[in-house]
C-alpha cells in the first residue's frame, strides 16, 4: 500500500499525532491521522474513529482533535490515547482535506460510473483498518470502532462487514430504515448513505446482526428525530432476541438518554467504561 507520512508531532493535548496521506482506493488519495499516547510501549489496543457529517464538510477527521458542538470534550483522540489506545480517522469522501464539492455533486458522479458513496467510504474504513494492522504498535485482536450521527452508522457498517473489528460504540445513529421512511424523516439525513435497492434484500437488523457475536453499545437520545425512537426500540427488540438465540446476551447494549442528537457527559462514561471492559 502506498503511504506516505507527511508529519509527526508532540500535540498540545499530548499525545503523539502523526498525519499520513495513504492510497486506499486508487482514485484519490486519502489525508489521516493517527494519534497515540505518549507514555506506550508493545502492542496497543486500536481505536477506528468515525467522523460525523453535522453540514461540517470542511471539519472530516480534525473532529477526531477538536469536538464538534454535540460532542463532548475532550476530544476523541485525547479521551482515547489517555486510556492508552492508538485513536486513527480518516477524511471521508467529500470532507475534510477531501471536500470542495457538494455532496450531491459527488453522489450523482458516483452513481453514473456505477459507484455508491456510502460503499466507497466504507472500502476506504476497511482498507485503512489493513493499513493500520501492519502497524507494529497495534493488537490486532483488540480493535473497536466508534463514531457519532453520519460516524456511528460507519461505525456499525465497519463491523458489519469486517470481523476484524471487535468492539463497536455507535452514538446517534440507529437508524432503522422502514421507520425513517414511515415518519417521512429521510430527509433528516444526507445523500451519502442512501444504497440503491438496499431494501430489497436487507433490512436494517438483517445488517446488524453480521455484528453478532460481538460486543455493541449503541447510545441515543429518545428526541433525536435523526434516530427515531420507534427505530431504536424495534432494533433494541430484535437484537436483543437475536444476541440472546447466539448465546451471548451480554454482548449487546442498548441504552436512550433524555437528549436530542447528541453525545451527553453520561454517554461519554458509559462508551468509556464499555472500552475499559472489552477492548
Amino acid at each position: 500500500m502506498d503511504a506516505k507520512k507527511i508529519s509527526e508531532e508532540v500535540h498540545p493535548d499530548g499525545y503523539y499525532l502523526e498525519t499520513w496521506s495513504i492510497d486506499l482506493n486508487g482514485e484519490e488519495r486519502v489525508p489521516a491521522y493517527i494519534a497515540r499516547p505518549l507514555e506506550a510501549s508493545g502492542r496497543l489496543p486500536l481505536v477506528v474513529v468515525n467522523h460525523s457529517h453535522g453540514g461540517m464538510y470542511e471539519n472530516g477527521k480534525k473532529e477526531m482533535l477538536q469536538p464538534s458542538h454535540y460532542l463532548q470534550s475532550p476530544s476523541y483522540a485525547k479521551t482515547l490515547t489517555d486510556m492508552g489506545y492508538i485513536a486513527a480517522c480518516i477524511d471521508m469522501w467529500g470532507f475534510g482535506e477531501r471536500s470542495g464539492r457538494k455532496e450531491s455533486e459527488m453522489v450523482k458522479e458516483m452513481l453514473w460510473k456505477g459507484q455508491v458513496v456510502w460503499g466507497m467510504m466504507l472500502y476506504d474504513n476497511m482498507r485503512f483498518l489493513d493499513f493500520l494492522l501492519q502497524r507494529e504498535d497495534v493488537d490486532s485482536n483488540r480493535v473497536g470502532t466508534i463514531g457519532m450521527s453520519m460516524g456511528a452508522m460507519q461505525a456499525w457498517w465497519l463491523a458489519a462487514l469486517d470481523d476484524r473489528v471487535k468492539v463497536v460504540v455507535d452514538i446517534g445513529g440507529q437508524v432503522d430504515a422502514h421507520t425513517l421512511m414511515k415518519n417521512r424523516y429521510l430527509d433528516k439525513h444526507g445523500f451519502y448513505s442512501y444504497v440503491p435497492g438496499l431494501l430489497k434484500h436487507f433490512q436494517t437488523v438483517d445488517i446488524q446482526k453480521r455484528i453478532i457475536p460481538r460486543k455493541r453499545l449503541t447510545l441515543n437520545g429518545s428526541y433525536d428525530l435523526n434516530c427515531p425512537l420507534e427505530g431504536v426500540q424495534l432494533l433494541d427488540k430484535e437484537l436483543s432476541k437475536a444476541y440472546q438465540e447466539a448465546g451471548v446476551p451480554s454482548n449487546w447494549h442498548s441504552l436512550l438518554f433524555s437528549c436530542g442528537h447528541k453525545e451527553t457527559a453520561e454517554m461519554r462514561w458509559n462508551w468509556q467504561q464499555f472500552f475499559t471492559e472489552h477492548l
